[in-house]
């Protein structure tokens, strides 16, 4: 493909403009339909890996469901991603709520994502799988544009804006 050929269909390396709406259980978990749609490199792993698959081949205007296993999305649940903490370790400014999500730094300084799941009387139990882990994702999807990535897009793993964000 030359600078000339305006690309026609999702392929590894272009800019793919996707309008979108995710559904989980039906109801709207995220949508685009009231914002910008996303902009993602195809092939960069930056959408969950059964959403990625099924976009190969559409072409500018096309739309499709698409259903998304756990395995494809955000995983199962695991059994083993639970933490026990004691209440008093919490810092008063943190809502004790089920549900309330928290970042947290590891002993190897990464951030990681937590939410409460339980609270007791002496301890919080911290939930540290992803909110839509061990759920069918149901995305409506409509590509709504196609171009090659920059070779400064390709360099960098992800999608340059227009400077007006």
């Amino acid at each position: 493909m030359n600078n000339l050929t305006k690309p026609d269909q999702v392929a590894d390396g272009l800019v793919v403009t996707l309008e979108y709406t995710l559904r989980v259980d039906g109801e709207i978990m995220d949508t685009s339909q009231d914002s910008e749609p996303i902009q993602f490199i195809q092939g960069e792993e930056h959408i969950v890996s059964g959403l990625e698959r099924e976009l190969y081949g559409m072409s500018v205007g096309a739309e499709k469901e698409v259903l998304v296993s756990p395995g494809d999305g955000y995983g199962e649940i695991e059994s083993d991603a639970w933490m026990d903490v004691p209440l008093d370790e919490f810092p008063p400014e943190i809502p004790m709520e089920i549900g309330t999500q928290l970042r947290l730094r590891s002993q190897e300084d990464e951030t990681l994502h937590a939410r409460i799941a339980t609270i007791g009387k002496e301890t919080v139990r911290l939930d540290f799988n992803h909110p839509l882990a061990g759920k069918d994702l149901h995305f409506s999807v409509k590509v709504v544009a196609l171009r090659p990535a920059t070779e400064e897009e390709k360099a960098h793993g992800h999608v340059h804006g227009d400077g007006s964000h």
